[in-house]
């Protein structure tokens, strides 16, 4: 058995290598802005920002923080043309994770496989791309922005190594890479130092929404000037993901019928499931190695103190990512009977706040699976006791990777058949990128 597990997990480490090799062959070329620029430890990322934009470390003041943001709407810019341009290099940033030389705060990103929490993860890369936008727009006579800065989409996060070792100092670089007139997209890069060197472990495209100081309408950020043909081709790249998203939202089965390909999955599954006994419709038989849609999932319930509020007192993105996750990677682990690693991150849409007190409910749904893959959508949503009416605020999308394949995850219903053709839509798109 042990040297079964052996073979399993080379195999599972060569298709991540594959992973990382075609990964980083394919991407764009990256100038390198570190020159000049200090590391930031990990802890200082969420005082600096409480920093800029003025908010209290005390729960009690945060009203009258709040408050005293409302004076800031003079300070908004009526035109775009109105801000100086700044270039990538502006906005670029180091911050280092110390777990190799600073072995005390090891214990918060530990988990039970001696590797790194990537729940963890997930916040300090929401709480960097923040950071850096906030960079981006600073304005040297502004002591305090009156721009309240928001993660409205985690684009993409494709990771190219299969552990993430607790006891080696990790270090995220990022800088903005595309600007709209109210919006910015962050490329952030992590990297763990092993024998002297950072070599890639993942790549995150986050889309930050730049707001007024009461985070009610739409502010001006400044625009964006490439310097070489390198940053002319990363700023193209985030014109492409802009395009690519407008397109994948258009196709969304929430709004368009599936393509004639696509029925014919549904159609043969259902065909597949018949029970040959009785003939009929509602006869449905499970195949071998296989498990109903409707038995691999799992949810929770979380009671959002103030605690996990982020600078503009309301929940912090960064703990909406962990928890879905966390759950995200257990689903997949009932499912697939062994530890799940996770290999890619995408279209996580923040569709709406969720206030300090809320009841928030996640449901984690296994949607498709390939051979070793498990590809799990996760459903978050606020419940009001009030009025008992439920409102999403978020959807996530997780591409894990089983130590061994996995069942056959099959729907019954045309509700479930959607979600399994989303499920494959993402996962195909993840395969393709890496």
């Amino acid at each position: 058995m042990l040297a079964a597990r052996l073979c399993t997990m080379k195999k599972l480490s060569s298709v991540l290598a594959r992973t990382l090799t075609s990964g980083t062959s394919g991407s764009l070329s990256l100038p390198d802005m570190s020159e000049g620029h200090l590391p930031i430890h990990v802890n200082n990322v969420r005082s600096r920002l409480r920093d800029i934009v003025g908010a209290s470390t005390n729960w009690r003041d945060h009203v009258q923080a709040m408050q005293e943001r409302k004076a800031l709407h003079t300070l908004l810019a009526k035109r775009q043309e109105d801000l100086p341009p700044r270039r990538m290099k502006d906005s670029y940033l180091e911050v280092i994770l110390p777990l190799g030389s600073q072995p005390e705060i090891r214990e918060k990103y530990l988990n039970v496989h001696n590797s790194v929490r990537f729940g963890r993860i997930l916040e300090d890369l929401d709480s960097l791309g923040v950071l850096i936008c906030y960079t981006h727009t600073k304005q040297e006579a502004q002591p305090r922005s009156p721009l309240s800065i928001v993660t409205a989409l985690v684009d993409k996060i494709n990771l190219c190594k299969k552990i993430i070792y607790p006891d080696c100092d990790i270090k995220f670089t990022g800088n903005v890479s595309w600007v709209g007139k109210t919006s910015m997209e962050v490329k952030m890069h992590m990297l763990q130092l092993h024998d002297g060197d950072y070599s890639p472990v993942l790549d995150a495209t986050f889309v930050m929404v730049a707001r007024d100081p009461e985070n009610k309408r739409p502010a001006f950020v400044n625009p964006l000037i490439p310097e070489s043909p390198e940053e002319e081709e990363i700023f193209k790249q985030g014109e492409f993901n802009k395009t690519k998203r407008i397109d994948f939202s258009t196709a969304s089965l929430l709004k368009m019928a599936p393509t004639a390909e696509e029925r014919n999955i549904v159609h043969d599954i259902f065909l597949n499931t018949l029970d040959t006994r009785t003939v009929s419709f509602r006869s449905r038989v499970l195949p071998p190695n296989s498990v109903w849609m409707e038995d691999a999932k799992l949810k929770s319930l979380q009671i959002c103190h103030p605690q996990e509020r982020n600078i503009f007192n309301r929940i912090f993105g960064g703990f909406l990512m962990r928890k879905a996750f966390e759950l995200g990677w257990a689903t997949a682990c009932s499912c697939g009977g062994s530890r799940p690693f996770i290999v890619s991150v995408d279209d996580i849409m923040f569709q709406r706040p969720v206030e300090v007190g809320s009841l928030l409910l996640l449901s984690a749904q296994v949607c498709y699976t390939e051979k070793n893959y498990i590809q799990v959508r996760v459903h978050s949503e606020v419940y009001d006791a009030d009025t008992r009416e439920h409102q999403t605020t978020n959807i996530f999308h997780f591409t894990f990777i089983s130590e061994k394949e996995v069942p056959r995850v099959v729907p019954k219903t045309y509700g479930e058949s959607m979600l399994y053709l989303d499920g494959k839509r993402h996962f195909t798109a993840t395969v393709k990128e890496i």
